[in-house]
């Protein structure tokens, strides 16, 4: 067969290991040729391709990013959008197109190929870990990772200073990175979108910390917000911007007294060179995803179950967002404060 190979949306680690295993796998066992389609959806919908085979993904396994590229289009957006993709996989000869992206490159994924019968199998990749259909997601280890590793660093300078650090990291409508980083990190308060906060509860956490003569870390996912919805918002639209964590170290400063700093890592959780959990997941669902297309198996998506990969449709892993359980986040209060 002729496949297709893109990544959609932001990038993460472990994205050229998925590339790699679909191309090696697929060469070697099944006698494939692929081709790479660039920055994401716009790939397909412009006819852009770069040569994808084996010599192209050699030495791509510990290396972050993809070298495919990516973006956030959006070919529905587009009044021509579905029938640019259709030419441009029939001038390319393409007989199935493996996409890699998360919730909303796989929620096009899932319209292409159910409404408009596109042979699609989608792969699931995001830092935020956020998709409903997979017990982890491609990215999400290594973030946590870089999360936990600058809120080891931090604790030193918090305690030398007999300062508050207030540590903003990713995960836009879930907690799932603040959650396991903080815990692991040994963050004295972890706040996450799923559970809105109560600034003077955190204060008190703080407080009580001092009086223990240790200086408080806080860790707080960037979607996280106030009970009282006194979070300023983002010009416009009314969608905050990340800004969580210097606006948090600031009413805590004013409510406690105690001098508070913040450090966002932003895009840091995003670069670099994948955990080794991440390039075993990611070869997996490579390795899957290319016996997928060949069993023609298309608007699915491969995912883990355990320990297990499995196949799910598509649309049924991007219906909804996997938020943090409740009963998940009271198991660490103990640790609060």
């Amino acid at each position: 067969m002729r496949v297709g190979v893109l990544t959609g949306g932001r990038d993460c680690p472990g994205l050229n290991a998925v590339v790699r295993a679909v191309v090696r796998k697929g060469v070697q066992q099944y006698g494939d040729e692929f081709v790479g389609f660039v920055d994401g959806w716009r790939g397909p919908l412009d006819g852009e391709t770069v040569p994808l085979d084996i010599p192209a993904v050699r030495g791509t396994l510990p290396r972050g990013g993809t070298i495919l590229g990516t973006s956030r289009t959006h070919p529905l957006d587009h009044p021509e959008g579905v029938r640019r993709i259709r030419e441009n996989l029939a001038k390319h000869e393409v007989e199935a197109l493996i996409t890699i992206g998360g919730r909303d490159t796989l929620g096009t994924a899932a319209r292409l190929a159910d409404e408009y019968g596109l042979p699609i199998v989608g792969v699931p990749k995001t830092i935020d870990n956020d998709l409903s259909g997979t017990d982890c997601t491609i990215g999400y280890d290594t973030a946590v990772g870089v999360a936990t590793g600058a809120i080891d660093r931090l604790h030193t300078t918090a305690e030398s200073h007999k300062r508050v650090l207030v540590v903003e990291v990713m995960g836009g409508d879930t907690g799932w990175i603040a959650l396991r980083s903080g815990l692991a990190g040994g963050a004295n308060v972890i706040l996450i979108p799923e559970q809105p906060f109560d600034v003077e509860q955190v204060c008190a956490w703080v407080t009580s910390r001092f009086r223990a003569s240790y200086a408080p870390i806080v860790v707080v996912a960037d979607g996280a917000y106030p009970k009282d919805g006194s979070m300023r918002l983002g010009p416009g639209s009314g969608v905050r911007l990340s800004g969580v964590g210097e606006w948090l170290a600031g009413e805590i400063e004013h409510r406690s007294g105690k001098e508070a700093r913040t450090t966002v890592l932003g895009h840091l959780q995003r670069g670099g060179s994948p955990s080794p959990f991440d390039r075993w997941l990611a070869t997996r669902f490579g390795l899957h995803a290319i016996d997928a297309v060949h069993e023609q198996d298309f608007g699915t998506m491969v995912a883990l179950r355990g320990t297990d990969v499995v196949r799910v449709p598509i649309a049924e892993a991007t219906a909804r967002v996997k938020r943090v359980d409740p009963k998940l986040y009271e198991e660490v209060g103990v640790f609060f404060g």
